[in-house]
């Protein structure tokens, strides 16, 4: 009895113990899963249920690298549900080896050099009376449009609306914000 009492106090420490150390990294849950300050944007991508699409996107592209590397990155993560909103056959047609390309521009669209937090973004809309324009790594504009108070929308190159549902998912080398929609280039 008192070698049970034993087990499960020392099972009851450790547990507290691990939910101390991700209390203490502030974590965020996506997709079912703790995103870790400490993990890299591909590390905590890889456990979020939600992303489980733009994590083969991105592993197809060859991005992985890109996106492990120091960054700062802003990246808006489309969900499963968002790809899903895509026309019937889209993903499995872009993820062919031939469509490595638009494929890769798609996903870069999906990425802003240098960390722009929530409040970062409030900043730029404000500045631009509710309307800001950023330039993504693939070296196209991407809009960001005040819908509110801490209600912040995207409008991509075909006009394309996506709503930002999860902001300031923290990464070691940037952050995420979740978003519904796959946003398109021009």
């Amino acid at each position: 009895m008192k070698t049970l009492l034993r087990t499960a106090i020392c099972a009851s420490l450790l547990l507290s113990t691990a939910s101390m150390a991700a209390m203490s990294q502030n974590t965020t849950m996506v997709g079912g899963a703790e995103m870790y300050p400490s993990k890299n944007i591909v590390e905590n991508a890889l456990n979020s249920k939600d992303h489980t699409t733009l994590v083969a996107a991105v592993k197809a592209a060859g991005l992985v690298d890109t996106l492990q590397g120091k960054g700062p990155f802003t990246v808006f993560a489309p969900t499963n549900a968002a790809f899903a909103k895509l026309p019937a056959g889209t993903v499995d047609n872009l993820v062919k080896p031939e469509n490595k390309a638009t494929l890769t521009s798609i996903l870069t669209y999906h990425v802003v050099a240098g960390k722009y937090e929530m409040k970062d973004l409030e900043k730029l809309l404000k500045k631009g009376n509710g309307t800001a324009e950023l330039k993504t790594v693939n070296g196209q504009p991407l809009w960001i449009l005040n819908n509110g108070p801490h209600n912040i929308q995207l409008k991509d190159g075909k006009g394309n609306i996506a709503n930002i549902s999860t902001y300031d998912v923290q990464q070691k080398n940037g952050v995420i914000d979740v978003i519904d929609t796959v946003l398109m280039p021009k």
